[in-house]
């Protein structure tokens, strides 16, 4: 296996990530990447996404110095813990394992393990070691993003606290091989929790407390729903409705994640993130001709998923918002 090369081209960083300039420093602020490639490990972008500057500062610093840590980004569902890393390396052309934990996930999965496998179709198969997203992580220099990290039992996660401290890997299932740490080999991770419990495992099913000396080895970023002026924003480049309408979904928007985040109303077991805000506003400029277009294409967003007395309360919220535009 070829590793990739080092870091190897500056991006402006306010430029690169269209943030407001504020002073005359900020121009010549830089942030490592690499020369476009065809590397399809490389995320793809959006080119409407909206980048909130503190999360761009943390991220640059952990990308370009490390120090021994991985990085743990925690926050509600849908708050852009996922898409703001994979729309930074994307931007930086910076090739990336991503995978989804699970109960289920063992350390193997990440590892490698040994499987029947054709070198071409209908060939007989044979029984080779095919490297998992950690070991190609370490090899190529990628970064590993597992996401909804705390999914996973903590007693395999920990397979991890060694690498993640530099040590090289050692895969014991294909004869000991030893891979050591590329250079730009980085690991992150997402969670809804911040792997020690609490009120997130309450609202989000399968949340795990996470081993205490495997949390020690994160430094942590906190996401959050965006603000309203940026979601706004960004809703105007998704659709074209009026900027009083979309305004107006913005505040039911955070009523509903208001009552799932603090209890206010007991029987709200759903949230609004912004991928399902940014659905209703497409959808209800796609049906733009039914009889009550709001709350159709509300319907279609998440209400179909809902039980009814959340569809009472959603509802509830929206009238007292849209008033008059609520038929």
């Amino acid at each position: 296996m070829k590793q990739n090369s080092m870091i190897n081209k500056d991006f402006a960083l306010f430029q690169t990530f269209n943030l407001p300039i504020e002073t005359e420093d900020e121009r010549n602020v830089v942030i490592g990447g690499f020369e476009p490639s065809d590397n399809p490990y490389i995320p793809r972008t959006s080119d409407d996404y909206h980048f909130r500057k503190d999360f761009i500062r943390e991220v640059r610093s952990f990308l370009k110095a490390p120090n021994g840590d991985a990085l743990y980004i925690a926050g509600p569902t849908g708050s852009g813990k996922t898409s703001g890393i994979t729309e930074v390396l994307g931007r930086l052309n910076w090739p990336c394992q991503q995978v989804t934990a699970h109960g289920r996930m063992e350390a193997d999965d990440l590892i490698g393990h040994h499987m029947l496998v054709s070198s071409k179709p209908g060939e007989p198969p044979v029984m080779r070691f095919q490297y998992g997203p950690l070991a190609r992580a370490m090899h190529f220099g990628h970064v590993l993003l597992i996401n909804e990290v705390d999914m996973m039992e903590p007693s395999e996660l920990t397979a991890l606290n060694d690498v993640l401290e530099g040590r090289p890997l050692v895969i014991a299932q294909n004869g000991g091989e030893v891979i050591q740490p590329h250079p730009n080999f980085r690991v992150v991770v997402t969670g809804n929790s911040c792997g020690n419990g609490g009120s997130e495992a309450n609202i989000y099913q399968g949340v795990l407390m996470q081993n205490m000396a495997s949390l020690d080895r994160y430094r942590w970023l906190i996401v959050d729903y965006m603000s309203a002026e940026a979601e706004l924003k960004m809703l105007k480049c998704a659709s074209s409705l009026t900027e009083d309408i979309l305004s107006n979904m913005v505040k039911v928007a955070n009523l509903i994640r208001t009552a799932f985040k603090q209890g206010t109303d007991q029987q709200l077991t759903l949230t609004m993130s912004t991928r399902v805000l940014k659905r209703w506003a497409r959808q209800a400029e796609a049906f733009r001709s039914a009889p009550n277009p709001l709350a159709y294409a509300l319907e279609i967003a998440i209400l179909r998923r809902a039980g009814e007395v959340e569809r009472e309360i959603v509802t509830r919220f929206c009238r007292d918002v849209f008033g008059p535009q609520w038929k």
